[in-house]
């Protein structure tokens, strides 16, 4: 351990390096051992890499394949040793490199368990302590005395997550295991992350740059084994999207000269012309999970959610951008609610809020729900385009006031959404359109007001 090291640094990586000898046979490796002057072709992995991660700190790794993200990490890890520099870690850690690493296939979940929990740092009986509490978390059920061999690679994430989530670890390394599993184990994961980083620090290694800025405080930009970037995870971020396109495109083929329309304007989209069922904006909705994870004080609870057709008041199983619907969120209440406030937020994948509200907001008179009662609250507006992908609703019932109140029951993951197609093209939520025209002559006025 490098005593220049300060508390504050649990990874110090000095003018680390990695390369690897290129041999064409097998006998050049066993030459090479004999004569170790004779020259070979080399491949640096990694080249004079120099940073540090602090205690409470997220730092993300970004860079395309090949970069060497996955080299540092194993350095890291003391997977593999570096070829020149010094890398100290200086904490108890917890790392998720690849699917299956660490696994034996022939071995049952449960018995992985105590396997990965020993190696990760636990004694058989602290694994034993938390052996429910871990097959809780992995939500494998049956599966959890089954073979991994039968494992799908969502079931490895999970039972390797709920591992590495209870072994009290200082430090998590996680290098792209979250892009697999369902949304709902995956929402869970973004939870734990979030909480772990108020105790803990993680180096995560991803190509979603959505993660990476949402996840982390700074980012490293790996280039070809050598650090092109480094600092706030934003700006690193929109360095390297910058640099993936920094290679000119060829320019187009000339436009043949059209006429000018005789107003001047040339209307390339007009949002009155009726859409038509064929175009993109179609979501999935999944029925009301009540066994999704939930907490609260209890006295009231949320017994159903749903995205409901004003119209006639039937359950929705699939909605298009731009049609009204209706939040029904249905509260029962086992004890008097004295001054309820009905809430719910949509989230994207990584756990960030995109849209919300609730009663108090939208100024809802707060009249007591007695014992025994159930309310149904309504929200209705038109859903919005979002980017294809999966999202979560979370609903809460809480009673008081938005600067002092006691959640009585909040549920993550109610619903889940698929967005199977849509119109945002180039970012998480799309705008909808009424009108793209191009101005010119006399349609060039300059804009009053």
């Amino acid at each position: 351990m490098s005593s220049s090291a300060p508390d504050t640094d649990l990874i110090v990586v000095a003018h680390a390096a990695k390369h690897y000898t290129l041999y064409q046979t097998p006998g050049q490796r066993l030459l090479h051992m004999f004569m170790p002057w004779r020259k070979y072709p080399r491949f640096d992995a990694l080249k004079d890499i120099s940073f540090r991660v602090r205690r409470g700190e997220t730092v993300g790794l970004v860079g395309q394949n090949g970069a060497g993200k996955s080299t540092l990490l194993q350095l890291i890890t003391g997977t593999i040793p570096p070829s020149s520099g010094d890398i100290v870690v200086r904490a108890r850690v917890a790392a998720l490199l690849e699917l299956g690493a660490g696994f034996e296939p022939e071995f049952t979940g449960r018995e992985n368990i105590i396997l990965n929990g020993t190696i990760l740092g636990l004694t058989t009986r602290q694994v034993t302590e938390r052996m429910d509490a871990i097959i809780a978390f992995s939500e494998l059920g049956e599966f959890i005395d089954r073979p991994v061999r039968t494992y799908s690679s969502g079931m490895y994430m999970r039972l390797a997550f709920s591992v590495a989530a209870h072994v009290d670890a200082d430090l998590l390394i996680i290098d792209e295991v979250l892009a697999v599993g369902d949304a709902r184990f995956s929402q869970k994961c973004m939870r734990f992350l979030q909480d772990f980083k108020r105790r803990g620090s993680i180096l995560f290694v991803s190509h979603d740059l959505g993660a990476v800025t949402a996840l982390c405080d700074r980012a490293i930009w790996l280039d070809h084994g050598v650090v092109r970037g480094e600092g706030a995870a934003i700006q690193v971020c929109e360095q390297y999207v910058a640099a993936l396109f920094e290679t000119p495109a060829p320019p187009p083929p000339p436009v043949p000269e059209a006429a000018t329309p005789p107003d001047d304007i040339e209307v390339i989209f007009d949002a009155d012309v009726p859409r038509k069922d064929s175009e993109p904006g179609l979501t999935t909705c999944s029925p009301f999970n009540p066994d999704a994870s939930s907490f609260g004080i209890g006295g009231a609870r949320i017994a159903d959610a749903a995205m409901v057709d004003p119209a006639h008041g039937g359950r929705v199983a699939q909605m298009r951008e731009g049609q009204q619907v209706d939040l029904r969120i249905l509260v029962e209440a086992d004890q008097t609610v004295e001054r309820p406030i009905v809430g719910f937020y949509i989230k994207d994948r990584l756990g960030q809020l995109l849209l919300g509200d609730n009663t108090h907001w939208q100024q809802v008179p707060q009249q007591p729900i007695p014992a025994g009662d159930k309310i149904a609250v309504r929200f209705r507006f038109r859903w919005p385009a979002l980017a294809r992908g999966t999202y979560a609703l979370t609903v809460a019932i809480a009673d008081g006031t938005m600067e002092q109140h006691s959640q009585r029951h909040w549920i993550h993951d109610a619903v889940i959404f698929e967005v199977l197609s849509t119109s945002a093209r180039l970012a998480l939520v799309g705008v909808g359109m009424n009108l793209v025209a191009i101005d010119r002559g006399s349609a060039l006025a300059p804009a009053r007001g």
